[in-house]
């Protein structure tokens, strides 16, 4: 019996509740926090080489994600499948929706992944960083291509684990794989333990054998005989499910491509404006991810009670747990907040000791306060939407967010106006509040109730 299947049965509290919610979400905070440490690893280790190496890791890891996010969006549609299945009492198919998703995304990823790799230096070339930091940047993503396939089976495993309401088996996995980052980071970056000195590329080789780590615990944990009731055991492709399973799920990733995409477009301008911007803004962005993680993993709760609530056709518990992540998301980012309005200038100095980047850097994280709950509250939305199967809308008002506001208001505020970086993270901001307005409110009309996957 899964933990979420124990907390269905008790019938003392109400569905959708705080316990309930909290019982799924600590282990993905967790976990994603664990994610999240490994880019915070890769940043303030390869801070200590300078100012241009920790910029190129951030812009170089903003691309490829970029790259990555249309198929790892598009995986975690298996949890929107596999929730809903297991709430109806559809067991049997919880483990034939998780292959199917494998099928669909699996030759999608080794292609997109191998396509920009060959055109990431002349992507590079055109958009005008610094020659040093295309150098490093494209030394970071080479050696991170290599573990992009191992994190593509952990984002569809994961998914069918916490769809089925077992958030702490994906939560052993990260532990795993951040254990192993830290450990190779050390010794790749800084060449100790009798392993070459190969700087940023060590970084990237790092979290790649971190990401066929947290691959391999999960196929092994997926086989075992506590889930055989959802049979895990292979079954053959089927275009019919796979193309049920990619008309919900790919506007997931679209969402997520459209996200990245204009954030790396956002980076750019910040990139162009001088290394030691950049580098403030990488800070920023790595301070930022522990609450953006947190709020991922409610997000990611939220997903899988709605889901289930929608599947056992009790949409009243799958409202009340949508409000109650929204709630504790709240609650968390105003912590946050209070953290980076606290000390700022000494949490930029955790990433570099460079004196222009501590000066861009402390005003930046005050503004982040901000951001970081705007951020917060389209993170649970978009989860809630994503449990009930309604995954159009938020991809069609993401992409007018994006391109309509994002980036010509960074633009506009942070280069033509001559605000620098600040002026375009004030842009982004503006930008996550308007997101807020109409994710908020698509989900408060109630249009999820009649949506069919």
């Amino acid at each position: 019996m899964s933990e979420l299947t124990h907390e269905l049965t008790d019938t003392t509290r109400p569905r959708g509740g705080l316990r309930e919610l909290s019982w799924l979400a600590y282990p993905v905070v967790l976990s994603h926090l664990c994610g999240s440490a490994m880019h915070v690893t890769d940043s303030i280790m390869v801070g200590r080489l300078g100012a241009t190496e920790l910029a190129a890791v951030g812009y170089g890891g903003i691309w490829m994600w970029t790259a990555l996010t249309l198929f790892m969006g598009t995986a975690t549609g298996v949890q929107t499948f596999v929730s809903q299945a297991d709430g109806a009492g559809d067991h049997h198919l919880c483990g034939r929706w998780t292959w199917q998703g494998f099928y669909a995304v699996a030759p999608i990823t080794v292609a997109g992944v191998a396509l920009f790799v060959a055109v990431f230096p002349g992507l590079l070339a055109a958009l005008g960083p610094s020659e040093a930091l295309r150098e490093h940047a494209v030394d970071y993503v080479r050696a991170r291509a290599l573990g992009c396939f191992g994190l593509g089976v952990f984002m569809v495993l994961s998914s069918f684990f916490r769809g089925i309401g077992d958030t702490r088996t994906p939560l052993v996995a990260s532990i795993v794989s951040t254990c192993v980052n830290v450990g190779l980071n050390y010794c790749l970056i800084f060449g100790h333990a009798g392993f070459p000195e190969l700087g940023v590329a060590g970084a990237g080789l790092g979290t790649a054998a971190a990401e066929w780590t947290g691959a391999t615990v999960l196929l092994v944990a997926f086989g075992r005989k506590r889930f055989a009731r959802f049979v895990p055991r292979p079954v053959a492709p089927s275009r019919i499910d796979m193309r049920r399973f990619l008309t919900t799920s790919m506007p997931i990733g679209g969402q997520w491509f459209i996200e990245m995409s204009s954030f790396s477009i956002f980076s750019t301008l910040v990139a162009v404006m001088g290394d030691a911007s950049m580098a403030a803004s990488q800070a920023l962005i790595s301070l930022l991810s522990l609450s953006f993680m947190q709020a991922v993993g409610i997000g990611v709760a939220s997903s899988t009670l709605v889901g289930r609530y929608v599947g056992a056709q009790d949409p009243a518990s799958a409202e009340r747990a949508h409000r109650t992540a929204l709630g504790l998301g709240c609650v968390i980012a105003t912590g946050v907040a209070a953290l980076l309005l606290a000390v700022p200038e000494s949490l930029v100095r955790l990433f570099t000791d460079d004196a222009e980047v501590i000066r861009l850097g402390a005003p930046l994280v005050r503004l982040g306060a901000l951001v970081q709950v705007f951020d917060a509250l389209n993170i649970i939305a978009s989860g809630s939407l994503r449990g009930a199967g309604d995954t159009r809308w938020p991809f069609v008002v993401q992409s007018l967010d994006a391109w309509a506001v994002s980036v010509p208001l960074a633009w506009l505020v942070g280069v033509w106006l001559g605000y620098g970086v600040v002026g375009a993270w004030c842009a982004l901001a503006a930008s996550m509040a308007v997101l807020n307005v109409l994710l908020l409110g698509r989900f408060r009309s109630g249009a999820w109730r009649h949506v069919r996957i």
